[in-house]
């Protein structure tokens, strides 16, 4: 019986996980902010990357929505996204762990992290990327332990 933790999976791993592919939302820094957030709500995400010829520039969250455009009373159809995204990105590696991604949300009070191989954008985990993932990792385990103790555990 495989009990691994699914806390040292790696990132690589969850994003593989995701099913939605292999794409990764972005928009060009010169979008306006009513465009990215019809980009957020058609695709129902809490945030899209900030790219301009492959190279990650920012985020734009829902928090920078609330903070910086409503808060700061912009207009989102003449506010640029460069304008109002985060540009003090917290990156991960593929290789990071979940137990490490969880680590780095909690502590520096964010719900998105990019996840970056080099140069190269592979993907974005979120909170609940991970807490998906963990869930649908621990009902697994629990049901090999059922099925262990009820002796149908494969042999």
């Amino acid at each position: 019986m495989d009990l691994k933790p699914d806390t040292q999976t790696p990132l690589s791993q969850v994003l593989a996980g995701k099913g939605r592919g292999t794409d990764t939302l972005s928009v060009p820094p010169d979008v306006t902010v009513a465009a990215a957030v019809e980009v957020l709500n058609r695709h129902l995400v809490g945030s899209v990357l900030v790219m301009e010829g492959g190279k990650l520039l920012g985020i734009f969250t829902e928090r920078d929505i609330l903070r910086r455009v409503v808060g700061e009373r912009r207009d989102p159809a003449t506010t640029r996204v460069a304008d109002v995204m985060t540009r003090d990105l917290v990156v991960m590696r593929p290789t990071s762990s979940v137990v490490d991604a969880m680590r780095v949300i909690s502590e520096k009070r964010i719900r998105h992290v990019p996840v970056v191989d080099g140069s190269t954008v592979v993907g974005v985990v979120s909170q609940g990327d991970l807490n998906h993932w963990l869930v649908r990792n621990r009902e697994g385990q629990i049901q090999d332990l059922v099925d262990y103790v009820t002796g149908k555990y494969p042999a």
